[in-house]
């Protein structure tokens, strides 16, 4: 008999398409050899009236399966924003049944998060200046602050909509990015009237951050950072399940593996920034640091967590910069890699941590 029962919840996309189907079979797979009766549900499939739900269940040799189940004792919200009414289904549905124990929320969007950090005197050190976009006047002050500034959607994922501005002399601007389809802009060198053009076309001019930009070029010209995951373990205390590099696609200012970016080991990936082992196992060790610091400041605040990645910088002094805070972090950096067994704790790691914090419920 299963001890208690686990949904996970995602949103439809595209008519009844729900992402991230493998990652869901296999997190079912592991729950059912741990004997917890799991299942995939969305909130469009919940019968309010007689408080059950039409999951989505996965049958070994069968695949994927519907039928009726009651509410779940432990939700793990796998719901990813997007500006959408399923999204605000979503919100409707945790406020509705907010007496269900959840393992997971959606956050601020990244103005209020690096507003939050910035107060912590230990993480402060760590972020780049961001701020609101307020127009082309503001941003070439920024540039010229910072050399380098990149301006991007305030509730974006995935690299879309991120745009790098540089200084090209003379009073022009070298100009590179992605749209919010993670098409590669040319790269085109612009009067800052013509940036402020470009980022009008492509909705960059409202509800979007300046971001002090970090060199992070290689010697081949790619850009590269760090993926860290963070995630609560079966005794309930916060954990590194592991970090992965990420080197960009040619002619890309961002490293995500969905806009064409390649996975490399840490390791390796310090080491050749920094030859000396000692330095780069010192970067690391303050990457892993830094993760810690920032996941129990934000739960501090959120609550209701279980996981979160963390894309970081390293600039070519060994200073460690968190660039963004992905609330619902995919685990395929360390497939790729062929880091298997991590790949495999990246997975039981919500399970084990469900199970737990069903215990301390009851």
């Amino acid at each position: 008999m299963s001890s208690f029962t686990l949904g996970i919840m995602a949103l439809y996309l595209n008519g009844n398409k729900i992402e991230e189907l493998p990652f869901f079979r296999r997190v079912l797979q592991e729950a059912d050899r741990m004997n917890i009766d799991a299942y995939l549900f969305t909130p469009e499939d919940v019968d309010d009236g007689k408080r059950r739900i039409y999951a989505h269940v996965y049958e070994e040799g069968r695949g994927w399966r519907r039928r009726w189940v009651p509410f779940p004792d432990v939700v793990f919200d796998r719901c990813r924003y997007q500006n959408t009414p399923r999204f605000r289904k979503l919100r409707e549905f945790r406020a509705k049944y907010g007496d269900l124990t959840y393992m997971n929320r959606p956050l601020a969007n990244k103005s209020a998060i690096h507003q939050l950090l910035h107060k912590d005197k230990d993480i402060r050190p760590n972020l780049p200046d961001t701020v609101m976009y307020k127009g082309t006047s503001a941003l070439a002050d920024f540039v010229r602050k910072y050399g380098i500034a990149f301006v991007k959607p305030i509730n974006g994922t995935g690299g879309r909509g991120v745009v790098r501005i540089e200084s090209a002399g003379k009073g022009t601007y070298s100009v590179r990015g992605r749209d919010k389809q993670r098409r590669i802009l040319p790269s085109r060198r612009l009067s800052l009237e013509g940036v402020g053009r470009l980022l009008g076309r492509l909705g960059l001019t409202e509800s979007c951050l300046m971001q002090q930009g970090i060199e992070l070029t290689l010697p081949n010209g790619r850009v590269h950072d760090y993926r860290l995951l963070m995630q609560k373990t079966g005794d309930g205390r916060w954990d590194v399940t592991g970090c992965a590099g990420r080197i960009g696609a040619a002619r890309s200012v961002t490293s995500n593996l969905h806009g064409g970016g390649k996975a490399i080991s840490v390791d390796r990936l310090l080491k050749h920034t920094f030859p000396s082992g000692s330095k780069a196992e010192a970067v690391k060790a303050e990457m892993y640091a830094l993760g810690l610091r920032v996941v129990e400041r934000l739960e501090s605040h959120f609550r209701d967590m279980c996981e979160l990645a963390l894309d970081l910088a390293v600039d070519r002094l060994g200073r460690v910069w968190l660039l963004e805070i992905n609330p619902k972090p995919a685990r395929e950096v360390f497939r790729r890699i062929g880091e298997h067994e991590v790949y495999r704790r990246a997975i039981v790691r919500p399970v084990e941590y469900a199970k737990w914090l069903y215990k301390q419920e009851k």
